[in-house]
């Protein structure tokens, strides 16, 4: 039985087109490793086992230092508090990553819209409460993706007690304590400053 040459397959045309747009778009997204974001994300501790973590943002292993602070103010639970002013990190891809200074808040929001960072974040803020509040319930809170989405703790209210004292009393005081006899002198208020001028 004869048979006859075999067919010739050919592509359709606009499949070579697109395997070549494909290898053209991947040789000039190749970026060093170097000059591009590793986004390694790791803890490191600030003063306490589990109260930062490392998170690569920029390259040559810069990056934020991000700290986490408990919030133990709801009887019963330990959250995390959030604040978006994250050291700015160093040597980040290193054995031997500092930190110093301040982050562009811009950074942390980016970094926070990471699921390996918030999951990373979530595993620390919870060993962290279980070192400082052994006997409260972990709560997590989700960190804020956004300059709106973050709300600043309130400031508690100042009172009268956590005023200066007055320092004609404290000098009184002094000089009691020291068994110096008091003088006139010692209660007569200074004149009070000249209001500024125009």
């Amino acid at each position: 039985m004869a048979s006859g040459p075999c067919p010739r397959v050919r592509l359709p045309p606009p499949l070579p087109a697109l395997v070549g747009a494909v290898a053209l778009i991947g040789l000039l997204g190749c970026v060093p490793a170097d000059r591009r974001a590793s986004w390694r994300v790791y803890p490191l501790p600030r003063v306490r086992p589990h109260d930062g973590v490392a998170v690569v943002t920029r390259p040559g292993g810069e990056g934020i230092h991000i700290w986490l602070d408990p919030d133990t103010t709801q009887v019963g639970y330990c959250r995390p508090r959030w604040n978006p002013d994250a050291a700015r990190l160093r040597g980040g891809n290193g054995d031997n990553p500092t930190s110093s200074g301040r982050a562009p808040r811009e950074e942390f929001f980016a970094a926070l819209r990471r699921g390996r960072v918030r999951a990373t974040l979530r595993r620390e803020m919870e060993a962290l409460c279980r070192d400082e509040a052994p006997r409260r319930d972990f709560e997590w809170v989700e960190p804020p993706r956004s300059p709106e989405e973050f709300v600043p703790p309130p400031v508690p209210l100042t009172e009268e007690r956590d005023l200066l004292s007055d320092p004609m009393e404290n000098r009184r005081r002094e000089k009691q304590l020291l068994g110096i006899p008091l003088t006139p002198e010692d209660f007569r208020e200074p004149p009070p400053p000249p209001p500024p001028g125009p």
